[in-house]
């Protein structure tokens, strides 16, 4: 359960009010789950999403050092994400403020116009350079699940889970991607491995998905061995998570995995 914005610590408040000027409304955010409180702040000065997590005693525990990375790493994805405006620290927590941006969820469906928005966004993310901030190395992160993790090292500058929530299209028509709490350094073509679920959850059968990220140079020429021991340690991941936690998110998540992973080894 999130934490509301009474909740916060007093020295907290006023250190982000001393960013924004007076908090007149705040309007909880309907989804996400990698910080203790998000939301949006009324101020005199205009609107600010903010995003904060609490300390554990004298530590960053995972959503401050979520936090952290997405503040590490947002002067240089400017092109891709709301820029950071501010960051409050006190009474055990971290607080970022981000720039509001006005928009919608984006739509992955097959025949959407939002999937000419999201393959230029992959190919720009994919063609800009990794800063050298802190952030997740991929070998670590799925060292635990694979046999061999080092095929997942590399230079590249992945955001990890591009789902339609974490992509924002304004009316505009500019595209926004929102929660780098996992940006990691690593393989170019495991951005599109880990997109491959969300769009099967959009509707796309496995093959119209395959063929999709066929577009990307990094997919295309990647080795087959690679994304197949990927697939298969991926699938079991979230099958394994699946069976210890009773969760409808997770278990959706693992069916859709299974399903890649059944695809990808018997085609």
């Amino acid at each position: 359960m999130r934490t509301d914005w009474t909740d916060l610590p007093e020295e907290l408040r006023s250190g982000i009010e001393a960013n924004t000027g007076p908090v007149h409304l705040v309007d909880p955010a309907p989804k996400g789950n990698h910080a203790d409180i998000a939301c949006t702040l009324f101020t005199g000065a205009g609107r600010v999403f903010m995003k904060a997590a609490r300390k554990l005693q004298d530590r960053d525990g995972p959503e401050v050092m979520s936090l952290r990375r997405e503040a590490a790493v947002n002067p240089v994805i400017s092109e891709f994400a709301p820029g950071l405006r501010w960051q409050a620290e006190a009474g055990g927590w971290l607080a970022l403020g981000f720039d509001h941006v006005d928009g919608r969820p984006a739509d992955f469906s097959a025949g959407s116009p939002d999937m000419e928005l999201l393959a230029k966004t992959v190919h720009n993310i994919q063609n800009a350079p990794c800063p050298d901030v802190p952030m997740l190395s991929a070998g670590r992160r799925w060292q635990r699940f694979i046999d061999d993790p080092a095929p997942l090292g590399g230079g590249s500058l992945l955001h990890t889970d591009l789902n339609e929530d974490n992509f924002i299209i304004t009316t505009d028509g500019r595209a926004y991607v929102v929660d780098w709490a996992f940006v990691t350094r690593g393989v170019a073509w495991l951005e599109l491995a880990l997109l491959i679920p969300w769009l099967l959850k959009a509707g796309h059968s496995p093959q119209a998905a395959d063929e999709w990220v066929s577009q990307f140079p990094t997919w295309a020429s990647a080795p087959s061995a690679d994304l197949d021991a990927f697939t298969v340690a991926f699938a079991e991941q979230w099958r394994a998570a699946a069976q210890t936690r009773e969760d409808p998110w997770i278990s959706q998540y693992a069916d859709l995995a299974g399903r890649w992973a059944k695809y990808r080894l018997e085609r």
